[in-house]
């Protein structure tokens, strides 16, 4: 009870968001793809974070042997 004006309201906004038609920035756009914009460095992302495999555990802890198959 009581969930009619809040389904009201969704309702409206729903119907807002479908037939309305936003004022598109086909500049900032086109800035964007063609990365003129201030983008990401990718070398920010590039730091020592290479393939580490010191801290993984040894595969003998967890390996299956070959011969253990179960049929």
């Amino acid at each position: 009870m009581g969930r009619g004006r809040a389904k009201a309201k969704q309702t409206k906004v729903a119907r807002d968001l479908k037939y309305s038609s936003p004022q598109t920035d086909f500049g900032r756009l086109q800035r964007e793809l063609s990365n003129d914009s201030v983008g990401y460095s990718t070398s920010a992302f590039d730091d020592d974070l290479g393939d580490d495999d010191s801290d993984d555990e040894p595969a003998g802890r967890w390996a299956v042997p070959e011969d253990d198959w179960r049929h």
